[in-house]
């Protein structure tokens, strides 16, 4: 998503929740929200990691003035295969 920011790769915003960090995004970088974010929800597909755990993927969770948010695409899915 760095084609809306820019270029930038780190970001500061306020926020205390989820939510108010999209929502803050999407007033300086316009845009973002439509990419994260679907009928009020984080968009199927995409992951929240909260200083480096994986969130509940909920836009109600809260984060701390100094979290680290990061937005990554979900990865699923797949086939274990036994190489016997």
């Amino acid at each position: 998503m760095r084609n809306l920011t820019g270029g930038e790769a780190n970001i500061t915003l306020p926020g205390t929740t989820v939510r108010e960090v999209i929502d803050n995004l999407e007033s300086r970088y316009p845009g973002m929200k439509e990419r994260l974010c679907e009928e009020g929800r984080l968009r199927p597909g995409i992951a929240v990691y909260i200083n480096g755990l994986l969130s509940r993927g909920s836009v109600l969770e809260r984060v701390d003035a100094d979290a680290e948010i990061h937005f990554l695409p979900a990865i699923g899915g797949g086939i274990a295969e036994s190489f016997d």
